[in-house]
């Protein structure tokens, strides 16, 4: 009979007992701690792989959000338009938001005019959804002194070909 001891099986290495029911008990607690103990390593697998996917997508967002920023920094209407959706929304202080990137660039253009920027902002908390489709950057807005004057709200979305675009932003 080999290696093989007699009351033991080859799957469950474990002296079976055939009094009552043991047998039928032992049995059915084995395969359930065989499959507690193959689930756990590939529960924490998939939590280690959807945290390293927030951490990616968060590592894109926060460089989308300063690449963002840097278009004021360097007086670029067009680039700064290109980080915006076609659809997004700005509150901006008036009653009515800016809706549309037509919008929101002319009602900005003003914030270009000149050599220095009128503020510069830069994220300090950028946060993914799950599903990765979309994120909120927010961080300090700062006056051309390097005083903190406010803070801005952005939320960024996915687009289908894999570019973040601003959707809605708000400054206080």
């Amino acid at each position: 009979m080999g290696s093989r001891k007699r009351g033991r099986t080859a799957l469950f290495p474990v002296r079976l007992r055939y009094r009552g029911n043991s047998v039928y008990t032992i049995r059915r607690i084995r395969p359930f701690h065989l499959l507690a103990t193959l689930a756990v390593p590939l529960i924490l697998q998939a939590q280690a792989i959807a945290e390293d996917t927030a951490r990616k997508t968060r590592d894109v967002v926060e460089a989308r959000e300063i690449a963002f920023a840097k278009t004021m920094a360097d007086r670029d209407l067009d680039a700064f338009a290109t980080f915006i959706s076609p659809e997004a929304v700005f509150f901006d202080g008036r009653q009515q938001p800016l809706r549309g990137r037509a919008a929101i660039v002319a009602a900005w253009a003003r914030f270009f005019d000149g050599p220095v920027a009128p503020f510069a902002w830069h994220p300090d908390i950028v946060e993914p959804l799950e599903s990765g489709e979309l994120a909120l950057s927010s961080g300090p807005v700062y006056a051309p002194d390097g005083e903190v004057t406010g803070r801005f709200n952005s939320v960024w979305r996915k687009d289908p070909d894999g570019t973040w675009r601003v959707v809605f932003d708000k400054g206080s």
